[in-house]
């Protein structure tokens, strides 16, 4: 290629800048929102919400090796001050009820399932009955009942 046809251009990196900045100007910061989510949406239908998990888990192991576990440490701090400012502290509180009621329903709602999964068992393997539990009568063979059995 000569001089005269190198004259004036860009390289690829420049040419997409100058172009994502020009159609911000005419578009505005919700036309890149509302491409972002259609996108977003429609690689989570291709490729499933794990394939988010695994390049997340991946940025935040480049981000640990490169700048430390107390850079998580950093922006929580801020992240938290932040909210605290917008919403104040009784939104912590709020959250923080909400969250424990949460974790009292599932851990009754586990709870439940164990005494169902353990009756259903009992059930099927024809355990013996538990201690304190009436002894079951005995299966009739059409026999009278001799002494000391119930008549």
């Amino acid at each position: 290629m000569s001089d005269k046809d190198n004259k004036g251009s860009m390289t690829v990196a420049e040419a997409g800048r100058k172009g994502g900045e020009t159609v911000r100007n005419e578009r505005g910061r919700e036309f890149y929102e509302t491409i972002g989510r259609k996108g977003g949406a429609t690689v989570k239908a291709e490729r499933g919400r794990s394939f988010y998990e695994e390049i997340g888990r991946k940025g935040g192991e480049t981000v640990k090796a490169e700048r430390g576990a107390k850079f998580y440490e950093e922006i929580g701090k801020k992240g938290g001050d932040r909210v605290k400012a917008t919403r104040g502290p009784n939104f912590y509180e709020e959250i923080g009820r909400k969250g424990g009621q949460k974790v009292k329903k599932l851990i009754e709602e586990g709870k439940r399932a164990a005494r169902a999964a353990m009756a259903a068992q009992e059930g099927a393997a024809g355990a013996p009955p538990q201690e304190g539990a009436a002894p079951s009568p005995p299966p009739s063979s059409g026999e009278p009942a001799g002494p000391g059995q119930n008549e």
